[in-house]
């Protein structure tokens, strides 16, 4: 994957365009989905409590709006997952991320974190679930039950990081997601993914979409490094 083979939109259309601080104000969520319509991104990713005011904003649009469920930390109990994953949709979320609970996983709890991860995918009604596994709190092996148990919940989608614990993304990781959940299977590279550069590492390693907050940048460095743009 190259800045010859990918145009700005095509690599736009892999981007879910985010911004999940805590101080995040309206003002703030109206230039991120002002952005979103711009450069056609896949989708605006915002926490619960924006999804309705996404939804008003790209109302006219293609762009898809997403919510965070059980963010950033997962931990909190299952029906409070399904209660937000819930809200969400009624809201007018497209999408789900939804944090699994890392601390059941590593208990070793597979079928807890499995029931919990279907009553999810149950509550969004048939809309895509991403579920984030945190790998930089994971070891290979419990990495790779993750895939297995997110497949098998029906979700849609593995996913990297929340972008607030200690790591993000790695090419390393989302080579192992998509050699664990198949060809077919969705793989959401997010945290820490600042420039082009590290976009194109991610969709070659087999990434289907990107989670940043860096998103204009990376579409703007792309055009601006492609043949004659000069």
């Amino acid at each position: 994957m190259d800045r010859q083979t990918l145009s700005p939109p095509e690599l736009a259309a892999y981007i879910d365009h985010t911004l999940l601080k805590a101080d995040a104000t309206a003002k703030d969520i109206e230039k991120l989905c002002a952005e979103a319509r711009a450069h056609g991104f896949s989708s605006v990713c915002v926490n619960g409590s924006r999804v309705r005011q996404v939804r008003d904003l790209l109302a006219d649009t293609s762009v898809k709006v997403a919510s965070v469920v059980g963010f950033p930390l997962g931990a909190m109990s299952g029906d409070a997952k399904r209660f937000e994953t819930e809200a969400a949709i009624d809201d007018g979320a497209h999408e789900v991320d939804v944090v699994l609970n890392i601390g059941w996983l590593k208990d070793g709890d597979d079928n807890l974190v499995l029931r919990e991860l279907r009553d999810v995918v149950k509550a969004a009604d048939q809309r895509p679930v991403k579920v984030i596994l945190e790998a930089c709190l994971l070891t290979t092996h419990e990495k790779i039950r993750a895939c297995q148990l997110v497949v098998e919940s029906g979700a849609r989608f593995v996913k990297t990081s929340t972008g607030f614990s200690h790591g993000g993304a790695t090419v390393a990781d989302v080579k192992l997601f998509r050699e664990t959940v198949g060809p077919n299977f969705g793989v959401k590279a997010s945290g820490g993914i600042r420039d082009v550069e590290t976009a194109l590492a991610m969709i070659e390693a087999g990434a289907t979409r990107l989670g940043t907050s860096a998103s204009v940048a990376i579409v703007k460095s792309l055009l601006e490094n492609r043949p004659g743009a000069h």
